[in-house]
């Protein structure tokens, strides 16, 4: 996912987009409304994180500048002002979403990820591949080849957003926000325990293995070594 953050804020936008590379996806920062206005127009974003008090241009104006000129790429509009008439103008200003300040990454993350999905065909998607392993989101079964495999229900949760990311790389903080609900690191192995036993399912006595661990940064599934 490709994102703009437009945000002056230096330390905020630095740690939105150290967090969000490390999520997987592509990040691009501007400090003030006429530069996000600019760099907006000029290339294709999957989602824009708009602050709503700017300098230069404010991030209402961006947004409905945008939206005029037939720009529709979603937009999260981050204010600290979160009263009921606050929200309504910045959606009527044309974001899509609005998250109030302090706000938990997680949160943040989540809501950007709906926004990316809703703007896309494969929103509807039931079922993961990659390689011989297949994942059906709907029946809840799993097979690599022709030969079923038996998850328990986390095991299935923790493949699920590996293959749901698959060849991009899936930090710890991932996994403890996406598949544990924790917003916190609880300081033990539970992370490594699981993934040892997802591995040892879908991939001892194949040839190929799919999961694999990324020194010092997470966990990738792919097809091959490559």
């Amino acid at each position: 996912m490709r994102v703009l953050i437009i945000e002056d804020d230096r330390e905020t936008a630095s740690f939105l987009k150290k967090s969000l590379k490390e999520s997987g996806h592509v990040v691009e920062l501007a400090a003030d409304g006429e530069t996000g206005l600019e760099i907006g127009r000029n290339d294709n974003f999957d989602v824009l994180i708009v602050d709503r008090m700017l300098p230069k241009l404010d991030g209402l104006s961006v947004i409905s500048t945008l939206r005029k000129e037939g720009n529709q790429t979603p937009a999260l509009i981050l204010s600290a002002l979160g009263e009921v008439d606050d929200r309504v103008k910045g959606l009527r200003s044309g974001g899509d979403d609005y998250l109030t300040k302090p706000y938990a990454y997680s949160e943040l993350l989540a809501r950007i990820e709906a926004l990316a999905r809703r703007s896309s065909p494969e929103e509807t998607e039931t079922s993961f591949s990659v390689g011989d392993l297949v994942l059906d989101r709907l029946s809840h079964k799993v097979q690599r080849g022709d030969k079923p495999i038996v998850l328990q229900p986390r095991e299935f949760r923790l493949l699920e957003y590996l293959m749901k990311n698959a060849g991009q790389v899936v930090t710890r903080t991932m996994l403890l926000e996406n598949v544990w609900d924790y917003h916190f690191d609880p300081q033990t192995n539970v992370i490594d325990v699981h993934v040892s036993r997802l591995r040892s399912k879908i991939d001892k006595n194949y040839e190929v293995p799919l999961l694999h661990t990324v020194r010092g940064a997470g966990y990738v599934i792919r097809d091959g070594d490559r």
